[in-house]
């Protein structure tokens, strides 16, 4: 195929699709949410048929084309504005060249999908995608091997627990502030003891179960009448015996951080097995489900 051959099949495209070529002139709309709970963003994009110059149904097809080589960027903004820890979000890493452009629009490319679909007027055409927040977990874990929480030099006597829940649903303290505040979910909140000692943070995480460092849900999912009391993927993930820590206060420049009474951080790092639970993920923190949809 010769590149005069090329150009003429481009320029009978361009008539009879006049959206070939013209995604950058077309004016789409874009709305998106986060599900904490699902642990999913959701996004709409769609746009005006009769704009980009597509008539049915002959331009169904082209239309569909469009949507699909818009997305990626369409999406970008949304995962741009995910709050990655108190002080942060996706697009400080991406300024800091900690995570590139490339990697989010490949993750926005790999978005669980519907077929596009048109408006009941037919009047616009519409695509759905949902983006998994754990599969942003092999994007923003940097390190191979998780490093080792803290080792109490007194341990504690305690029971070996299956899982670890931090209840933080109500207005709370900040720590350093005249103030109280909600907590607020992002993708790798920090947990710190009462003496302000670090006890959980991402890189503690074994970056090869793939998972996001916490798991979020609300309160009335932790009051079940089920032997753990927990919701049924919940408990899969907690166990029968989980830990369970009233939050003190919140830190953090946004409020993401819980702050639990030592006593009970000792609770955490004075076995092995309780350690293991940081390394593996297996940590639930409960926040007021208006923050959280």
């Amino acid at each position: 195929m010769n590149n005069r051959f090329v150009c003429l099949l481009g320029g009978l495209l361009a008539l009879l699709f006049p959206a070939f070529g013209q995604e950058g002139r077309i004016s789409f709309d874009v709305t998106s949410s986060i599900n904490w709970i699902r642990g999913e963003l959701n996004a709409q994009v769609s746009y005006d048929l009769t704009q980009a110059g597509l008539k049915l149904p002959a331009g169904r097809f082209m239309g569909e084309e469009t949507l699909k080589e818009a997305a990626p960027r369409l999406i970008r903004p949304s995962l741009f504005s995910l709050r990655l820890d108190s002080s942060s979000t996706v697009k400080d890493m991406v300024d800091r060249r900690e995570l590139s452009v490339e990697e989010l629009d490949a993750l926005s490319m790999q978005a669980e999908n519907v077929p596009p679909s048109l408006s009941g007027d037919l009047s616009r055409m519409i695509g759905r995608y949902t983006v998994i927040l754990d599969k942003i977990s092999a994007l923003i874990y940097r390190h191979r091997q998780a490093a080792e929480p803290p080792r109490p030099l007194v341990p504690v006597q305690t029971v070996n627990y299956t899982g670890i829940i931090i209840i933080a649903d109500g207005d709370l303290p900040i720590h350093g502030r005249n103030t109280t505040a909600q907590a607020e979910p992002c993708l790798s909140p920090k947990i710190w003891d009462s003496d302000m000692n670090l006890v959980y943070e991402r890189n503690m995480t074994d970056p090869a179960r793939g998972t996001l460092m916490v798991r979020y849900a609300a309160p009335e999912s932790i009051f079940r009448p089920t032997p753990s009391g927990l919701d049924g993927d919940l408990a899969a993930l907690a166990g029968p015996n989980p830990l369970r820590i009233l939050a003190r206060e919140l830190f953090g420049i946004t409020p993401t951080d819980p702050v639990i009474d030592r006593d009970d951080a000792l609770k955490i790092l004075s076995t092995d097995n309780n350690r293991r639970l940081l390394r593996e993920g297996r940590v639930i923190l409960v926040l007021n489900a208006n923050r959280l949809q």
